[in-house]
């Protein structure tokens, strides 16, 4: 629409007040999220990382219900990261608990994952330690299926997720890294940033290497789903082409050649193992910046609320993962209230009840010059 001296009276609302109500839109999403997860857990096991546990479980879901652990990245929180990424939304429609450790300020500043240290990224250390023993509370007190334990994350979030696939292999089925590193790209603070510009040269076996020498474990591996931005400038794309070297090799599929397709406009490549199931695959979004890609106006799997790190790409990863994992062939009605009510560890989880499909998206349409200021908002990381 062009612009012309009229249409400024024409405005509901000055630019400025616009601005501020989708900054009181941006906190209320955080305070619905929050208020949808369970208080931190106090008493899951040990804590060498302390970090904050907090969970999602909805009050219809599967039998042995899957368990996906959710990282945020740098200057988020979990309740921040939930409310624009869409997972315990995800979690009411189709039946699934939802875990997201979150980093505390009394451990990094920023609030990222300690990824670059030894000291939080090895096998029953710090901080991927404690988000073992949260899996292992849920796993015990929820019922969760032990078989459908899930990982995904972004950026520092997304590295963690990677260390916890070399760390625990035996704990995940799969795990999802979005604008992360692959396990052991760096030792120390220095080696982090030098790892986020520009990949240390290593050959594919010493990439796998890695993982390999992270546990003792022999297989079978999780399946590893890597997404990045083309134009990310904060960690550089290189990191997941390396990832996903790493991870081809553990696989024993350095050799494969991936089936590339486009998926909603993003490069699809996968990689199969000799019975044809998917092992590794990569998703390389054009154009898209540091973050999480989601799609709030998508007319095929919509979801995601645009926000910092968090972008309208075109294609909504929280579903795409999801679906990836076997997560959304169930599907439960969603309710107005959805935090669960408290149950004692051990106690019974409810009998899953079918239900119909939610209904279609009940948000009014936006026109004229309050769309053209939105979308401007959206892109900007104000709404």
């Amino acid at each position: 629409m062009p612009y012309s001296p009229n249409a400024r009276s024409k405005l509901p609302l000055k630019l400025s007040e616009l601005i501020a109500a989708s900054r009181r839109g941006a906190r209320r999403l955080a305070a619905e999220a929050e208020a949808s997860l369970v208080p931190a857990l106090q008493d899951f096991g040990d804590n060498p990382g302390q970090l904050r546990a907090l969970t999602h479980v909805p009050a219809k879901r599967q039998a042995k219900a899957p368990l996906v652990v959710v990282l945020h990245g740098c200057g988020q929180t979990a309740q921040g990261y939930d409310a624009g990424t869409g997972w315990t939304q995800m979690a009411d429609r189709h039946g699934f608990v939802v875990l997201l450790p979150e980093q505390q300020r009394s451990n990094n500043p920023n609030t990222c994952f300690s990824w670059f240290d030894p000291n939080h990224a090895s096998r029953d250390q710090g901080e991927v330690a404690s988000i073992r023993q949260m899996i292992a509370h849920l796993v015990a007190a929820e019922g969760v299926d032990p078989d459908r334990v899930f990982v995904t994350g972004l950026s520092a979030g997304g590295a963690m997720a990677a260390s916890l696939l070399a760390t625990y292999p035996e704990v995940f089925a799969g795990g999802a890294v979005i604008a992360g590193l692959p396990h052991g790209a760096a030792t120390s603070v220095q080696e982090a940033f030098a790892a986020m510009s520009g990949v240390r040269d290593r050959t594919d076996q010493q990439w796998g290497d890695l993982v390999r020498g992270a546990s003792n474990h022999s297989g079978p591996w999780p399946v590893v789903s890597i997404w990045h931005g083309g134009a990310d400038r904060t960690v550089a794309p290189a990191n997941a082409e390396a990832l996903a070297r790493q991870w081809l090799d553990v696989h024993g599929l350095g050799d494969a050649a991936g089936r590339v397709r486009t998926i909603a406009g993003a490069a699809h490549t996968a990689w199969h193992g000799p019975d044809g199931v998917l092992r590794v695959e990569m998703f390389e979004i054009p154009g898209m910046a540091h973050g999480t890609p989601i799609a709030p106006h998508a007319e095929e799997h919509p979801g995601g609320t645009p926000a910092p790190f968090i972008l309208d790409a075109g294609i909504n990863s929280t579903w795409h993962i999801a679906d990836r994992w076997g997560l959304t062939g169930v599907e439960f009605a969603q309710t107005a209230a959805r935090a669960p009510a408290a149950r004692a560890p051990g106690a019974p989880p409810p009998a899953p009840q079918a239900s119909p499909a939610p209904a279609n998206d009940p948000r009014p349409t936006e026109s004229g010059i309050t769309a053209t200021i939105n979308k401007a908002l959206r892109a900007a990381g104000l709404m």
